[in-house]
């Protein structure tokens, strides 16, 4: 039986990771310490609120105090850390707070867990401290380079990147400076349930169904590696439950597809939803374009963000073969879930959209001259 701290849980990784643990080990204690920041909402762990095994934290990972006091009274063994800034755009408009969370934060969390779990000795033997980590610590790739790897040399591009990488070196020195059991995982882009509207795949969904532009940066023939995010939590139960320690583990969908192919296929994909469905043009009667059955009328490209990088894609080799790991959801499957969990979730997507970030939206995707 293990007792779990998760950082970030709340969010949108976070948040699918807790549904999936708690769902795998019911007997496992599951706290989680969320901010409640724009991207963190509660009603994403509405159906594990009331359960005698999960209990909710509301503060931040910066309180050393806070994070101290959570590790004595729920016995942690296990820190499972998601909580992070992560939107690239917002990094670059406003660095200050991806430095504070991702770096300052980690950092506060490793020394509370450093006081109570080795030099108070709760769980100086057998704990853990699992970091969540992105390939954009790893810079960008051209068209025919190989797929970023464990030992790819370091280049982020982005504060964003440059904050988790900065975060990544610090567990590692913990590891090795004081003997922190620690493990790290680098994750290619995740997409599924509760996605916060910002990002491409969910931002392309609600944008159809609200009749809204598809912004498309540049030529939108930038790459990615794309991973459903239940997938992702697989990969760090087998990373915690195997994975040896200091050691970091690329978990990827070996799936690449280039943004604008990407928003094309939702595109299809929704222009068939409303064809077969023909309820959905009276539960979404904003969604004009759709519902005529050209969703990609609304494509319109946008100025590309500055410092953008080219194609991201993780080699996921050593996970495959040291952990056994394989993701069960091929894009198809994947994509295709997440659509229907959007259509039938708009209660929940349309409570996070709310005026002021529509305002954000508005700002940071105008259209290209």
């Amino acid at each position: 039986m293990k007792h779990l701290l998760v950082t970030g849980g709340a969010g949108f990784i976070g948040a699918n990771f807790v549904h999936y643990w708690m769902k795998t080990y019911p007997q496992d204690v599951v706290v989680v310490l969320d901010a409640l920041t724009y991207a963190g909402n509660f009603a994403n762990l509405d159906s594990v609120s009331d359960l005698p095994t999960f209990k909710f934290y509301q503060g931040d990972i910066s309180d050393t105090h806070l994070v101290e006091n959570i590790l004595r009274e729920h016995r942690i063994d296990t820190l499972v850390h998601f909580a992070a800034e992560s939107h690239v755009d917002r990094s670059i408009s406003g660095p200050d707070a991806f430095i504070q969370t991702n770096i300052i934060g980690t950092h506060s969390l490793l020394k509370a867990v450093k006081k109570v779990w080795l030099d108070e000795g709760l769980h100086r033997e057998t704990h853990r401290f699992h970091h969540v980590s992105t390939d954009e610590v790893y810079g960008t790739l051209e068209a025919e380079d190989p797929a970023f790897s464990e030992t790819s040399q370091y280049a982020p591009n982005s504060p964003y990147s440059a904050s988790k990488a900065a975060s990544d070196h610090l567990v590692r020195a913990y590891h090795h400076t004081y003997g922190l059991q620690v493990t790290t995982s680098n994750c290619s882009n995740n997409y599924g349930p509760y996605h916060f509207p910002e990002k491409l795949i969910p931002l392309v969904i609600t944008n159809i169904l609200l009749n809204q532009p598809l912004p498309i940066y540049g030529d939108g023939r930038q790459i990615r590696d794309w991973l459903y995010v239940e997938d992702h939590a697989r990969g760090i139960e087998q990373v915690i439950q195997k994975g040896q320690l200091g050691e970091c583990y690329n978990i990827g969908g070996i799936n690449e597809w280039a943004n604008i192919d990407i928003v094309k296929l939702i595109c299809d994909l929704m222009n068939c939803e409303f064809a077969e469905n023909t309820s959905l043009a009276t539960k979404y009667p904003q969604a004009l374009s759709v519902i005529k059955g050209n969703a990609q009328e609304l494509i319109t490209f946008v100025q590309d963000r500055a410092g953008h990088d080219r194609r991201y894609a993780i080699d996921p080799k050593k996970s495959n073969n040291e952990l056994g790991y394989q993701p069960l959801e091929s894009f198809e499957t994947g994509i295709y879930k997440t659509l229907q969990w959007y259509l039938n979730n708009d209660c929940w997507w349309r409570a996070v959209m709310d005026g002021s970030y529509r305002k954000w939206i508005a700002q940071q995707y105008r259209t290209a001259e």
